[in-house]
């Protein structure tokens, strides 16, 4: 029976509705699962059974998806299509249905729950529609034992505001969980395809790197000469043998020179080749790194050292394929591919007059640059995880993880040796553990940080200052063995300031003296 709008019961009970909307509007807002919203919904309002069913995106059925009161098996195994029982019907029509005693309704089909309970206590039941502008996503239900003073209809209006906003959450949610999905298959595709064309030994899924690959997929095929910059330790060397890797050459040779490495008195010898009795020595003739690099590529590693003289004759295999060895007159012709690599800044040298600006443009046709390790740190864990399988397997041992504290250091460091120093690092510390884990304390001093080690300074701005100046006088007082006029010129003080530091630090300046 309802009670009066004006009634002191009736209006203890709107306040306690209210309160409870309130408290079940914002937990619907913070996108919580359905079944926090209806235990909660059961709780408030003393429901004796509550249920939210969703649409089954693999077979369009009506799961529950959230509940009080229904055991476990029972959720798992209850599905409604449209137009089935009392929540089929409110699908069906997007309308709420009351039941005021589910006794009497022929409708109740009893899926979640034992009809057996209709031997006891009847209730009356309140289904309403979730649904947004286009269709119904679900339904949210509850039951209460019959002739409860609280009319079905209050309980509809509690149901149907909770179930508008459970609406915007769960579409909110549901395109959350699409677009995730999407990604997800977008990158599983990016990943295929790069898994294709990147080599074993580049690792890395920074978009800078993907560029990288997608610029060795277009350039690979071809005999264009390539430029690869970056600096040290980046991995151009592991580029040019992806490009090789990638060519039509790739059953052919793939030698390498460091140019930085060969003196100059032979390296014309070591790229060209000599006759017997070139010079004394040449007990017999050799080959070059060019004849040896026939059919395939030659890699020419930190061009940016090679001598005026050298950089002459390196133009004219670059424009003609063709040299002749040392100490002889006949040209040899090769067919080879040329891939160079530098850390210098050409332009720059170009400009000093230390390279050639001809033989520049004759290797910079198509250019390449690795990122620095700092500018790809999505990468620095991936290529963490690398080098410890690789140097555990290589030392015999078994490491599982990288802790987390380590794991904050790699992350910190700026890392100016790039990958290459990355690497020496894990070596170092799979070398250390013996725990099965790469700790902090395993790694190189270098990447220690103030709260790792315990050495954080404590004092305040002032002091520090005040140390560092007192430091500096007495470097100046021991520089000019104590006397306090050419210590003073020498910090840019007057001999007044420097006399009242001296005394404010109380700095014997005698002791300095010769």
């Amino acid at each position: 029976m309802a009670l009066p709008a004006e009634h002191p019961e009736a209006q203890h009970r709107a306040s306690r509705d209210l309160s409870a909307l309130m408290e079940l509007s914002q937990v619907a807002g913070e996108a919580a699962a359905p079944s926090e919203v209806v235990e909660l919904l059961a709780a408030r309002l003393g429901m004796s059974y509550a249920t939210v069913t969703l649409r089954d995106p693999d077979s369009g059925e009506f799961r529950i998806e959230g509940a009080y009161g229904v055991p476990n098996k029972a959720q798992e195994r209850t599905r409604y299509r449209p137009g089935e029982g009392v929540i089929g019907r409110v699908i069906e029509t997007g309308e709420p249905i009351l039941v005021p005693s589910i006794k009497s309704e022929p409708r109740f089909l009893h899926r979640a729950l034992d009809a057996k309970r209709l031997d006891g206590q009847d209730s009356a039941y309140v289904c309403v529609p979730i649904k947004t502008a286009t269709e119904v996503i679900g339904t949210l239900s509850a039951e209460r034992a019959a002739g409860s003073d609280v009319p079905i209809e209050e309980d509809a209006r509690i149901l149907t505001i909770l179930a508008s906003m459970l609406a915007l959450t769960i579409r909110t949610r549901q395109e959350t969980i699409e677009e995730r999905r999407q990604l997800a298959e977008e990158n599983a595709r990016l990943h295929s395809k790069l898994k294709g064309t990147r080599p074993a030994r580049l690792v890395g899924e920074d978009k800078r790197m993907r560029e990288i690959y997608e610029q060795i997929d277009q350039v690979a095929p071809s005999d264009t000469t390539v430029l690869i910059r970056g600096e040290s330790g980046t991995g151009k060397e592991l580029l040019a043998e992806a490009i090789h890797a990638a060519s039509t050459r790739k059953n052919g040779p793939f030698v390498k020179v460091n140019c930085a490495a060969l003196p100059e008195s032979i390296i014309e010898s070591e790229l060209f080749g000599h006759e017997r009795g070139a010079f004394t020595g040449a007990v017999r003739s050799r080959k070059g790194r060019f004849e040896l690099a026939q059919g395939g590529t030659i890699f020419l590693d930190e061009i940016g050292d090679f001598s005026a003289a050298t950089q002459v004759k390196l133009l004219r295999v670059l424009q003609e394929r063709e040299f002749e060895r040392l100490g002889s007159t006949q040209t040899t012709k090769v067919d080879i591919r040329i891939l160079a690599a530098t850390n210098r800044d050409l332009p720059s040298l170009v400009s000093a007059g230390l390279f050639r600006e001809d033989l520049y443009y004759r290797i910079n046709v198509f250019e390449l640059t690795m990122p620095p390790l700092r500018e790809r740190r999505s990468d620095i864990l991936l290529l963490a995880d690398h080098f410890v399988e690789k140097y555990a397997k290589r030392s015999s041992k078994i490491v599982r993880r990288i802790s987390t504290p380590a794991i904050d250091m790699l992350m910190a460091y700026h890392w100016p040796g790039n990958v290459r120093e990355l690497e020496n690092c894990i070596e170092r510390a799979v070398l250390l553990t013996a725990d099965e884990a790469i700790r902090a304390h395993h790694l190189p001093p270098t990447l220690q940080t103030a709260e790792a080690t315990g050495t954080a300074h404590h004092g305040t701005l002032k002091s520090t200052l005040e140390t560092l100046e007192r430091e500096l006088i007495v470097d100046a007082l021991k520089q000019h063995r104590g006397n306090r006029a050419a210590a003073a010129r020498a910090l840019g003080l007057t001999e007044r300031i420097m006399g009242l530091r001296v005394s404010k630090y109380g700095i014997d300046a005698t002791r300095y003296k010769a």
